[in-house]
């Protein structure tokens, strides 16, 4: 058995411990998608801080964690790791969120979404939305399967991952798939992490150029801005950010934030004053946990 044998295993035990099921995304063809290239291969790592990262994913999945029995609530979510839409961080904000999340009764599905690509997509910039409508729709589609209530999906998201979600909190009516039942992609509530939300305002330009390209034109800039594209319909949501995000500017969980609280939907925001960015379920500079304070508002809002 050879070394690069062996590492493969490794790395595939890494993604799927504890989880049940990995689902594909689409059944059959992917929507927009172009026949991918024969050299480009899905690559998966373990980086020097011991994360797990993905990237060239060309066909997206959902890695099921099923609550146990004993503690299971009904309620669900749809986990969307960051990257920059560059690369996929699976595992501290991904698996590792999902297994928090069972242990408080919550069902978690860990988004493999397609990154951004010319070479795989017909359009790259709507590629993700697709992937994140599709997800909802997979996960509403199958509750009874999954043991989970309808009215209890909510999607999380870091990072680009965040942008990922809040494209979805605001375009679930932006129909990008096929849909025949005609089941509801709307999102019950939301968690963004450090996420980027804005391409108008406290620009984080690498996950920008990564979606919609080096100079994209500014209805898509707004498009792609969620702050700016909320009412009063949009689900609640709770943020997390560090003010001293050097990476993504904790101005855009503030303009979420305040855009929701203008259109009166339920919304709640705690600020780390250090922390960087990237610190997944962890933050070494302070004693707070957030995913206590995220499961408190779940809570408060009967999810």
């Amino acid at each position: 058995m050879n070394k690069l044998f062996l590492i493969s295993i490794m790395l595939l035990y890494f993604i799927t411990a504890n989880a049940q099921e990995i689902v594909p995304l689409y059944q059959g063809e992917i929507p927009g998608a172009k026949p991918t290239p024969a050299d480009y291969l899905e690559n998966t790592e373990i980086r020097s801080n011991g994360t797990l990262s993905i990237t060239k994913v060309s066909i997206p999945t959902l890695t099921v964690f099923e609550a146990p029995k004993n503690v299971a609530t009904g309620t669900a979510v749809i986990i969307c790791p960051g990257g920059g839409y560059g690369a996929l961080a699976f595992s501290h904000e991904g698996t590792d969120v999902a297994k928090r999340f069972n242990a408080i009764g919550v069902t978690a599905f860990v988004l493999k979404y397609r990154l951004p690509s010319d070479e795989i997509m017909v359009d790259k910039t709507y590629g993700p939305l697709q992937d994140a409508q599709q997800a909802i729709y997979l996960v509403r589609k199958n509750a009874k399967k999954y043991k989970i209530k309808t009215n209890k999906i909510g999607i999380m998201g870091f990072s680009a991952g965040g942008h990922f979600a809040s494209t979805l909190i605001a375009h679930y009516n932006d129909l990008k798939i096929s849909d025949p039942e005609k089941i509801n992609l709307k999102p019950n509530f939301a968690a963004l992490i450090y996420p980027v939300i804005s391409f108008e305002e406290s620009v984080h330009t690498g996950t920008m150029k990564n979606l919609l390209g080096p100079n994209p034109a500014d209805s898509l800039k707004h498009y792609f801005s969620a702050n700016k594209n909320v009412n009063k319909k949009t689900p609640p949501v709770f943020f997390v950010h560090a003010k001293d995000d050097k990476t993504v500017p904790y101005e855009n969980s503030v303009l979420m934030n305040e855009a929701l609280k203008q259109n009166k939907v339920d919304t709640d925001i705690y600020l780390y004053e250090k922390g960087g960015h990237g610190f997944g379920l962890i933050n070494k500079t302070s004693d707070v946990d957030w995913f206590n304070l995220l499961a408190t508002w779940m809570k408060k809002e009967k999810f």
